[in-house]
């Protein structure tokens, strides 16, 4: 069984329901897909997480309306100056978590890019804050990607991150945001797939 998970209904009102996939709408921001995914993922009953939603692509990465594939996706964990933090004992922090390798190359065989991908917990909308979240190296912000893989991770299960583009990073008059377009990039990416 597949668990399809997406932020927001919306995201997927392009989706046939079909047997073996099971859609949950997680709700937005990583705390609650990430909590939404381990609770779902508890039940035993998943071999696979597939994280679909929408995305903002930074400068030259991916152009409205395209789908891709995140191939690792990062979560914005350390001191503001960029330096990582320092734990007890040598213990690391986990600030990336990765689509499976064979599923990204599958979509990349069948013509996606497969991009990096920064979780955020609030839509960048000035152009300062979109260049130095680029600078991390960054292709596609989301708000759930990192959630979701990481969940997925840590229940053992192999998991894909899928997301259609919507708008340029950075300044929202000029961003070109079009839930529409993203929607669908993000169906002929989820239905390759899931074929």
């Amino acid at each position: 069984m597949i668990l399809l998970a997406c932020a927001l209904e919306m995201e997927l009102k392009f989706w046939n329901r079909r047997d073996g996939v099971e859609v949950l709408s997680t709700g937005m921001g990583p705390v609650e897909a990430a909590c939404a995914v381990t609770h779902a993922l508890a039940s035993g009953r998943y071999s696979r997480v597939v994280n679909a939603g929408i995305a903002g692509a930074f400068d030259g990465a991916a152009r409205i309306g395209d789908g891709i594939v995140v191939a690792e996706d990062l979560m914005e964990l350390g001191l503001e100056d960029g330096t990582a933090i320092a734990l007890p004992n040598g213990e690391a922090v986990v600030d990336t978590a990765y689509s499976d390798p064979a599923l990204v190359e599958l979509l990349q065989r069948r013509g996606f890019a497969a991009l990096r991908g920064l979780t955020v917990s609030r839509v960048t909308s000035i152009e300062a804050t979109a260049q130095r979240l680029r600078a991390l190296g960054a292709h596609v912000e989301s708000m759930e990607g990192f959630a979701v893989l990481r969940a997925a991770q840590r229940a053992g299960i192999s998991a894909l991150e899928v997301r259609g583009i919507s708008n340029r990073v950075g300044d929202r008059t000029t961003s070109g945001w079009s839930f529409e377009d993203g929607a669908r990039g993000l169906a002929r990416v989820l239905t390759a797939a899931l074929e």
